[in-house]
Parts: C-alpha cells; structure tokens; sequence
C-alpha cells in the first residue's frame, strides 16, 4: 500500500477565534508592533494557511523523474490501484491537486474497499479547502477500517472547518485513543479545548504536544503560564517553554522573549515589574540545571554554560552558554565575547555566527553587556570591517559613565 502523504494544510482555519494580545507592556520603539496571541486562535481566514509547501527546484527535479516513472508504471499496469495511488502521492507533492484527486478516484473505482485510498482522497480534497466532500470521503475510510488514527485526525480538522466542534473533538478522541504517542492530535484538541473554555485539560495536552516537539504547543504553553490559562501562573515556566519554541524557529515566541527582555532592562518600567522579569529569567537558568543532575555550581559566579565549559564538554558548553546568553546572563555574556574572539580549539571557529547573533538580539533589546561586546567587535573588526560609527551606535543606551570608559577603551573619541 503506498505511503500517506502528510497533511501539511492542518488547522489552518483554528488561528483567529481566540487571539488576544499578549500584555507585556511595550516600550515606546515597540508601540506600533503587533501584538502576540496569547491564546491558539482557530479559524484563520488567511488562505495561504492551506497551501502546499514550494518544493525546491531540486526536490522538483526528483520529483519529474519520479513521476515520469510512476506514470510508467500506470502504462504498464493501468488497472493497479496501488499504481495509481503511488502516482497520486507525487502529484499532490508537487501541488497538482485535481490530477491526484482523479488518480484517487480512479483508484476507488477499481478498489472501492480500500480504505487508504478513500484517505489519500480525503487528505488532498483538504489541500483544496473542500471540506464536504472530504469529509464523505473520509468518514467512508473510516467506516472501512476504524482503526486508522490519521483518517480521524484529519476528519477532526475537517468537522472544525464546518462548524462541528464537538465532532472535531471527538475525532481527536478518537485519534489519540488509537494512537497514544501523537502529539500534534493534542495540540489540535488543546486548541478547541481552549475554545470550549476548559482550560485546565487543554493545559495538560498542550504540555504533552509540547513534550512531544510541537513548537506552536510550546508556544501557546508559555503563554498559559504567562497568564495562570489552566495552570498556576509562572512565568520562569513561560521563558522555558517559549526558548523551546524559539529554538524551532517559532517567531512569535522569539518576540515574547524579545519583549520580556525589554520589561527586565527598561528603565522606563516600574521597578516591580523590571525585578518580576528579572526573576524570571532567574528561574530559567536555574531550571537549566535539571537537565545536568549530576553538575553543580562550584562557585557562585558559575553558570551550568561555564560549568560544562570547564569539563571541555564541547557537545553542550556554547549551546548552554547562548541559552543563558538569551536569559541575560552576565557572566554568560562575557564568557561568549571570550570564545568569540578566540574561538575554542577544533569545537569552535572564531567569529561564530550564533554568538554574534545573540550579541546582536540582546543588545537591541538593552542588555549592557552585549552592547559592550558588540561595540568591541565593530571598533576591532573581530569577524567583519571595522566601522567606528556602528561601534557608537552599539553603545548608545548605556549609562553616561559606562559610555565613555567604553569610548575611551576602544578609542573612538
């Protein structure tokens, strides 16, 4: 039987019913940015949403040569339905959805008992937004052989579209009870769970879709422990799991961080709520550390990044190191402006990207240190020219006095 191809256009219509901002205060530069959401929306009516992904030009090359032999194949054997599945799949990978439709079509008329096939139609009858007639198709896959947690899981997206929450619910019941291990079937019940107001349960599958690896559940996760949504409120708990997502490449996570970094360094914002961010990042670093049980601080100035630096465990040193870099460690800082001008034996280069980068994202959000740092490296042209003028302009922000010890330092009167 051939394989399945993904559903790469779930949910899509559950991103708006229930957005709502995000309520970090902003700084004046920030003001005219988009809030976050703070809750999973459903229904978004963005169209694009449901549009197969652009294959790259090598993947479409392969893809002709596959297709020229799978249409072979159909030639050879017109009546084999698995022919013409396996021939549907690569349509559809390609974006020509009304000719796999007809290849599943033609596969049905010549195995009508077949429930993947009834599957595979259902799956690209989605990609077109046809949710009636997709979800015929697949209650008849269904009605087949009930025992297929995908044809459940993408019926549940199918009964959202239409209007059928509690269906939708069901159906992902339904899925997960087939399948226990599936994360992203929990972070879609989550989802309407949140949208049925029950809070608390849609806060536990969120935290097992976010074990799971499910970014957008990472995300939304942090969000509940932002603002108390099922959980007891714990905003070290919240930096945890939007690091996580941002780690994915989850933007919106990377700009709660962004923001939260902005609450803790702004002098613009109330001292009860500069500490409150402080703290906060506080407890994630800490929180770091359970996942190293047998480390410990030798000294109060160390972090887990320069723990593991001094054991030479080159696998985790320079990744703990940004993680804490991001969480506006001091002492992280400096040991990353160190490895990024010397580099550290054959585990890393000078001039790493990804240091330069933290410098970069953290500076812009006022973290001292790494504006100093990224003076530096413009003043000296450590890993790029030097240009005096981006050198001032890292520093600006900075206290008077710290400013011109820095000016004077890099010689840039």
């Amino acid at each position: 039987m051939p394989g399945l191809v993904p559903v790469t256009i779930l949910f899509a219509p559950l991103l708006l019913l229930l957005s709502t901002s995000i309520s970090f205060p902003q700084t004046p530069d920030q003001s005219a940015q988009a809030p976050l959401a703070e809750s999973p929306p459903p229904l978004a009516s963005q169209p694009d949403q449901h549009r197969l992904p652009t294959p790259t030009p090598h993947e479409q090359e392969d893809a002709v040569m596959v297709l020229g032999e799978l249409r072979g194949a159909v030639r050879a054997l017109p009546r084999s339905a698995e022919n013409r599945l396996n021939l549907a799949e690569w349509l559809y990978r390609i974006g020509d959805l009304d000719a796999a439709i007809e290849e599943c079509r033609v596969a049905i008329r010549l195995n009508p008992s077949d429930p993947q096939a009834h599957l595979q139609l259902g799956v690209t009858l989605m990609a077109k937004q046809e949710w009636r007639a997709a979800a015929s198709v697949l209650k008849e896959a269904i009605r087949l052989d009930p025992e297929v947690a995908h044809a459940h899981y993408s019926l549940g997206t199918v009964q959202y579209s239409l209007g059928n929450v509690n269906a939708a619910i069901q159906s992902y019941r339904q899925a997960l009870e087939l399948q226990p291990y599936f994360p992203d079937a929990r972070y879609r019940l989550a989802l309407l769970l949140k949208l049925t107001h029950r809070q608390q349960e849609a806060a536990q599958l969120l935290e097992e879709a976010a074990l799971g690896g499910v970014p957008q559940a990472q995300f939304f996760l942090g969000n509940a422990y932002k603002s108390g949504q099922g959980v007891a409120t714990n905003l070290g708990r919240a930096i945890f799991w939007w690091s996580k997502a941002a780690e994915f490449g989850h933007q919106s996570a990377a700009d709660a961080l962004a923001k939260l970094r902005r609450q803790a360094l702004s002098s613009d914002q109330p001292d009860r709520r500069r500490k409150e961010a402080l703290d906060a990042f506080q407890a994630y670093r800490d929180k770091l550390w359970d996942e190293f049980p047998d480390d410990s601080r030798a000294g109060d100035n160390d972090t887990l990044g320069t723990t593991l630096l001094k054991q030479k465990r080159a696998d985790y040193a320079v990744p703990v190191l940004l993680k804490e870099c991001y969480a506006l460690s001091d002492v992280a800082q400096t040991e990353l402006a160190k490895l990024y001008e010397t580099g550290w034996n054959q585990h890393l280069e000078p001039f790493e990207k990804r240091i330069l980068a933290c410098f970069e994202t953290t500076a812009a959000d006022g973290f001292g240190t790494a504006k100093k740092a990224l003076a530096r490296i413009h003043a000296k042209g450590l890993g790029k020219q030097a240009d005096p003028q981006k050198a001032k302009a890292a520093l600006k922000g900075l206290p008077k006095q710290e400013m011109t010890s820095m000016l004077k330092e890099l010689d840039l009167h």
